[in-house]
């Protein structure tokens, strides 16, 4: 298991990870097999998308707090949303890797999803082929 920091600077952000996993599957030398992405944390999350536009995210967050509202709740730390936005999204990516590449398409990228900063976080990879 591999373990990445991830620093985030703002309440909610999101931050390409994509060279920082491509250089990890690089460095333990998998050449063909899956490289599992997990963020271990309940008010974050990590998805697949176009990493090239940098409104892409800048709408995904606005998505979110448009969909998820900010008041309501009942959890008394007031970050329900940041655990709602989580839920929604999931905590996982899987990504074939063949000769020793991602397999991600043309435009897309793998990004770490913060509803809850700013925070140092943590993001788990496990690598499993050749």
């Amino acid at each position: 298991m591999i373990k990445l920091e991830v620093s985030t600077g703002s309440r909610e952000e999101v931050v390409d990870i994509t060279s920082l996993i491509q250089n990890r599957v690089r460095e333990d030398g998998l050449k063909s097999g899956i490289c599992v992405v997990y963020v271990p944390h309940t008010t974050a999350a990590v998805w697949i998308n176009e990493n090239a536009d940098p409104d892409v995210p800048r709408d995904i967050l606005y998505a979110f707090r448009e969909f998820v509202p900010t008041s309501g709740f009942h959890h008394a730390e007031g970050n329900s949303p940041a655990h709602v936005r989580s839920v929604m999204v999931g905590e996982s990516v899987t990504v074939p890797v063949e000769d020793g590449r991602l397999m991600l398409g043309r435009w897309q990228g793998i990004q770490f999803g913060e509803f809850d900063g700013p925070r140092n976080r943590q993001v788990w990879v496990q690598l499993v082929g050749d």
